[in-house]
């Protein structure tokens, strides 16, 4: 039986002895780079621009596409990168769609450790993600998710990341103080928008940029050293 989350009324105020776990998704749970080349291959294709190479693609995964694009593309007009943004999204759907195959598996272990947090029960779990909340939710829904995260944090509603817009939202939703709080993520942007918060910072080493340029105060391997690096940092 899934753990239940309680209501934001429910909630142990502030300075309660809870622990809020943030993840980003992709590349930190979820290993998403065919689903998004292939649609930045789409999204390129309809305006007959030539795609940049795949390092340069993901090294602006955890962006909002908003701000991705812009960052690809810094000499396109706006409204150019507007209607590619719309490309991508739709291309995107296609490949989420019922008859494509999985094409973003969990990263190994991800799962088991989910469980194990989820279990203990002074931690709660959450997302903070540049994906879209449909984007989201298809990830969630396709893993079987469902019930595992405290708060869920996307584009959708804040700005884009390094912003600590979705890390201050998750932290009042949960009532869990900066202090006892952790951000997971694989990229420079979730490790810079963990510190612009005032939480602890975890970066892995599996993921779209180099694990020696994300200088979070942790750093692991595998999700089996989550769990005791999680105790080191929060105590």
């Amino acid at each position: 039986m899934l753990r239940s989350i309680p209501s934001i009324c429910q909630m142990p105020e502030l300075g309660a002895d809870l622990r809020l776990v943030i993840f980003d998704v992709d590349g930190t749970l979820v290993d998403s780079q065919t689903e998004i080349m292939g649609a930045m291959a789409a999204s390129f294709a309809s305006e007959n621009i030539v795609l940049p190479a795949q390092p340069v693609i993901l090294s602006i995964v955890g962006l909002s596409l908003a701000e991705a694009f812009a960052r690809l593309l810094p000499d396109t007009d706006a409204p150019r990168r507007t209607r590619m943004v719309q490309a991508y999204k739709d291309a995107f759907n296609h490949l989420r769609g019922p008859d494509q195959a999985e094409m973003s598996p969990l990263y190994p272990g991800a799962l088991d450790t989910l469980h194990l947090l989820r279990a203990q029960p002074d931690t709660l779990l959450a997302v903070a993600t540049g994906k879209s909340r449909r984007g989201l939710d298809k990830t969630i829904e396709r893993h079987d998710l469902a019930g595992f995260f405290a708060s869920r944090q996307t584009a959708d509603d804040h700005p884009s990341k390094p912003h600590p817009a979705m890390i201050h939202a998750a932290l009042a939703e949960t009532g869990v103080g900066a202090d006892r709080a952790v951000m997971i993520g694989d990229t420079t942007y979730d490790i810079d928008m963990g510190r612009a918060a005032g939480v602890k910072t975890i970066g892995v080493g599996w993921g779209y940029h180099a694990a020696a340029d994300l200088n979070a105060d942790a750093l692991i391997e595998s999700f089996g050293d989550l769990p005791a690096t999680l105790d080191k940092v929060l105590g």
